[in-house]
């Protein structure tokens, strides 16, 4: 009988070290390791703009669930300024959004989204990422003109939109040949209108006094040519106030 208990009871042993070992080889015999995804293949691809090798080595990094939050945003932006270089906007957006989600403190980032939104025509969108740049980096240089250039032409296009046609002074109380003919043709007062607008700009950006007085200046003296050169033979007011305008804004329109 004695011996039938030790049978049993080595059977039942070699049973729970079967089990163990069993165990034992299914976990490894060691603690899982952790796999560290690699993003250098990711990065190396999208700088030498090879968008075959990027879609892949990109793709695993981003969707891969154990990326390090770190890593992920170097892949998304690296594939961002991929798609960005190639036109592919919406893409580029879309990974620079995420990238933005996951670290909202990148002006560089908030800046090229903001060009972004320039090229799909969504000023309103691009004005706000480039001042999202400058609040967290006052120092920005290409945010700052940016931001500059589009707050100038929404306000620019506001303002057309809100007195359209409509010249900087009261038609009512025109008394020149010339101001008359401003008044009735919608083109002539849209520029007069944006002449107004701009010299006003300028003179208000103006570094002092002198160069305000300066500038101010070289407006009456336009209007005065205007008035004078009016009704006679070859004077093309149109072209003449076209190129006030463009001497007022400068070559790159602002």
């Amino acid at each position: 009988m004695r011996s039938r208990n030790l049978i049993r009871l080595s059977g039942a042993v070699a049973l729970c070290a079967l089990s163990l070992g069993a165990a034992h080889a299914a976990t490894g015999g060691e603690p899982a390791a952790v796999v560290q995804v690699d993003v250098a293949p990711c990065l190396a691809a999208a700088a030498a703009d090879d968008m075959d090798k990027a879609g892949s080595a990109c793709a695993s990094v981003i969707d891969n669930e154990k990326t390090a939050k770190a890593d992920l945003v170097k892949a998304l932006v690296a594939r961002g300024a991929l798609y960005a270089r190639h036109d592919q906007v919406d893409r580029a957006i879309a990974d620079d959004s995420r990238a933005l989600q996951l670290d909202p403190t990148q002006a560089d980032l908030f800046n090229a989204r903001g060009e972004l939104w320039l090229k799909k025509g969504d000023k309103p969108k691009a004005v706000q990422d480039f001042g999202a740049a400058l609040k967290i980096d006052p120092n920005h240089e290409k945010a700052r003109a940016n931001h500059k250039a589009m707050a100038r032409e929404l306000e620019r296009i506001g303002a057309q939109m809100a007195v359209a046609g409509k010249p900087s002074f009261n038609c009512r109380s025109a008394a020149r040949a010339v101001e008359k003919a401003i008044c009735a043709n919608r083109e002539l007062a849209d520029l007069d209108r944006e002449i107004f607008a701009s010299n006003a700009r300028v003179i208000r950006e103006a570094r002092n006094p002198a160069e305000a007085k300066a500038l101010q200046r070289e407006q009456d003296e336009f209007i005065a040519r205007r008035n004078a050169g009016f009704g006679r033979p070859g004077y093309d007011l149109k072209k003449a106030m076209q190129e006030r305008l463009q001497r007022i804004n400068g070559v790159d329109g602002y």
